[in-house]
C-alpha cells in the first residue's frame, strides 16, 4: 500500500506555470504508477496524467498534454506535476493517486486505488 500527498497549489496567474509535488511513501512493490486528477468546482473528475515506477512510461490526457510533464524523482519518492501556460480552466483542486500493478504489467491507462487530500489551484488575471 502506497501513501500519497500533494503539496505546490496556490494562486497561478494565467500564462503562468505551476509545479505540484506528490510525496511517496509506504511500501514499494515491484509495478506502481503515481497520477494526477483534477475537480474543477460543479465539475467531474478529469484524468491528466500518470507515470509508472520505473519512471519511463507516461500517459497524458489528450486535453492538456501540450502543457504538462510528470517526472519522478531518482529516489521515486516524489512525482512532480509542471503544468504551463495556466487557463481559466485549469482551476481546481489537484489529487495524486497511486496503483499498484501486477508485475510486468504494461501501463496503458491512469486508475488509482487511493489518493490523496488534493491541493488548491487558482488561476488569477
Amino acid at each position: 500500500q502506497l501513501q500519497v500527498v500533494e503539496s505546490g497549489g496556490g494562486l497561478v496567474p494565467f500564462g503562468g506555470s505551476l509545479r505540484l509535488s506528490c510525496a511517496v511513501s509506504g511500501i514499494f512493490l515491484d509495478y506502481y504508477a503515481i497520477g494526477w486528477f483534477r475537480q474543477a468546482p460543479g465539475k467531474g473528475r478529469e484524468g491528466i496524467g500518470c507515470i509508472s515506477s520505473s519512471g519511463r512510461k507516461t500517459l497524458y490526457t489528450d486535453s492538456v498534454k501540450d502543457r504538462i510533464t510528470i517526472t519522478m524523482d531518482a529516489a521515486k519518492t516524489t512525482v512532480y506535476l509542471q503544468m504551463n501556460s495556466l487557463k481559466s480552466e485549469d482551476t481546481a483542486v489537484y489529487y495524486c493517486g497511486e496503483k499498484v500493478w501486477a508485475r510486468y504489467t504494461t501501463l496503458t491507462s491512469c486508475e488509482y486505488d487511493s489518493w490523496g487530500q488534493g491541493t488548491q489551484v487558482t488561476g488569477s488575471s
